[in-house]
């Protein structure tokens, strides 16, 4: 019996590579740069599974080019890329890698507020350019983190990963989302819930770990900036378009906020110029990039394609309905 046909648009890691070998016929793409659309949409042709990464659109073009397909694995949390319920019409499972990258985000958002408040990259770059000339007494000050005010936006798996950080500094923690945690969660981490202003208004630190939807999109915009106090910090390690980035330049061009660290931005790979300032930390998008974790992802996706085509049901289902009616 002929084995399933895979396209992976990534190389993957090798415990991942191991899994779907096992029982699937897989294409990987193996150049440097991302696949182009064409690509993608050419290879999907005759496949019967895609394992994409979240820079590859998955929707009803590529989903009528590819007549065959029975499952798109994400090699993500996020899905914003996916469009599920067009997947969901044309009875094709779409998965995500859910809790495997939630510490090591957290992780990288810890890292991030830290190098913003303590300015670390102007001090690296003010180090390695040679003009140091030795210690001085308000040379490079920051903001203390220790007894701040945490607000964090979005209180799931990575939001609360977070407020657990926070108490090794003692931090006061408020957290707001679409529904209250329950009461014994607030205990455990001593978080309070605010409404979305009132945590503006509060916090020193405001830390955004909600998904990209309607809701979300253009959370923080001008006017949610100004409500912020002109010593805050914001750091998104979410998805970009969560942050208006005009705003945000706006903001800091004003001093409405003193400064932001971000991971991801409105159109990746492309900048907003006005976001070039020394009080900006930005990285590539790496929130969950260890070796560890984005093997576990790489992993976790192939894991979701093998179940479906041993006739089980694959362990992250974004849209099981389609089961239901196969």
């Amino acid at each position: 019996m002929a084995k399933p046909k895979v396209f992976a648009t990534h190389p993957l890691f090798e415990e991942a590579r191991i899994i779907l070998d096992a029982g699937c016929e897989v294409e990987y793409w193996t150049q440097p740069e991302r696949p182009p659309r064409e690509e993608i949409l050419r290879r999907v042709k005759d496949k019967e599974g895609l394992v994409p990464l979240l820079t590859d659109r998955i929707d009803d073009e590529l989903l009528r080019n590819a007549p065959k397909l029975r499952i798109v694995s994400n090699v993500a949390v996020g899905y914003d890329n996916i469009d599920v319920p067009a997947c969901t019409k044309r009875g094709v499972v779409a998965t995500n890698t859910p809790g495997v990258l939630d510490e090591t985000t957290a992780d990288f958002a810890w890292a991030l507020l830290m190098a913003v408040a303590r300015r670390v990259v102007e001090g690296d770059t003010y180090v390695r350019s040679g003009n140091w000339k030795g210690w001085n007494l308000d040379q490079m000050c920051g903001a203390d983190v220790w007894g701040k005010t945490l607000g964090i936006i979005g209180f799931g798996r990575i939001g609360r990963a977070m407020a657990r950080r926070a108490a090794g500094f003692k931090m006061h923690v408020i957290y707001t989302a679409t529904k209250q945690a329950p009461s014994e969660v607030e205990k455990e981490l001593s978080a309070e819930y605010r409404d979305l202003n009132t945590l503006l208004a509060e916090s020193d630190f405001v830390s955004l770990h909600v998904p990209l939807n309607s809701d979300t999109r253009g959370l923080l915009n001008g006017p949610k900036f100004f409500r912020m106090k002109p010593t805050a910090f914001v750091i998104n390690t979410a998805r970009g378009p969560v942050v208006d980035e005009a705003g945000l330049v706006h903001a800091l061009e004003t001093g409405k906020i003193s400064g932001a660290a971000l991971d991801v931005f409105e159109q990746e790979p492309f900048l907003h110029p006005g976001l070039k300032r020394a009080n900006v930390v930005m990285a590539p998008h790496m929130g969950s990039a260890s070796v560890e974790t984005r093997s576990k992802m790489a992993a976790m996706a192939a894991h979701n394609v093998a179940a479906l085509f041993r006739g089980q049901r694959p362990p992250n289902m974004l849209n099981p309905d389609v089961l239901k009616t196969a």
